[in-house]
């Protein structure tokens, strides 16, 4: 899949081991998205291609099995971290990496933190309204409404909370969290 012409074997063992020091990191650091280290490693890989990869150029170029390959395939694809595309004259398909950072993290962030609020959220209000009625029922116990106080208090603190993360998100998927915190832009190089 790497195009050494015109290289030294020299030159091109040099790329590869760039390569793969940033291959290797890139794997240890996905357990952020909760990626598996071999599923990392195949999202580095694919970063330096420079055309779409078929299942089997991937589990040819990993030295792994084609069902490996499609699982890790897909789960980078629930992320958005990998994307499939169409190429004429192709009838297996091809995948590739989403070459936007911003928008990988971006996508991540969305994913995963909507989840939770939703989850969250939920249990937060369903356990507010039980100490509501709890203290409904026993109004005179001094000892029941203070404890039904001071938790109330804290779930409405964690709602609040989950709804400025919600606000966050919307930021995210909008495009306006590039507008508050801008994109770093590449430097063209000093030569």
């Amino acid at each position: 899949m790497n195009n050494w012409v015109g290289m030294t074997e020299e030159q091109a063992g040099i790329v590869q081991k760039a390569r793969k020091r940033v291959i290797e990191s890139i794997g240890k650091n996905m357990d952020l998205y909760g990626v598996t280290l071999s599923t990392g490693h195949l999202y580095g890989m694919m970063f330096f291609q420079d055309k779409p990869m078929t299942l089997d150029e991937m589990g040819e170029e990993m030295g792994m099995s084609k069902t490996s390959m499609s699982t890790g395939v897909r789960t980078l694809t629930d992320l958005k971290m990998v994307h499939k595309v169409w190429e004429k004259g192709t009838r297996k398909d091809l995948y590739e990496v989403e070459p936007d950072w911003y928008q990988t993290f971006a996508d991540f962030f969305v994913i995963k933190w909507q989840k939770s609020i939703e989850m969250n959220v939920q249990s937060l209000r369903k356990s507010a309204a039980e100490l509501k009625r709890l203290g409904e029922n026993d109004p005179d116990n001094e000892a029941l409404q203070s404890i039904v106080a001071t938790d109330t208090r804290k779930l409405e603190e964690a709602i609040h909370y989950y709804l400025w993360l919600g606000r966050l998100i919307d930021t995210f998927e909008s495009g306006e969290v590039f507008k508050l915190v801008p994109k770093e832009e590449p430097q063209a190089d000093s030569k």
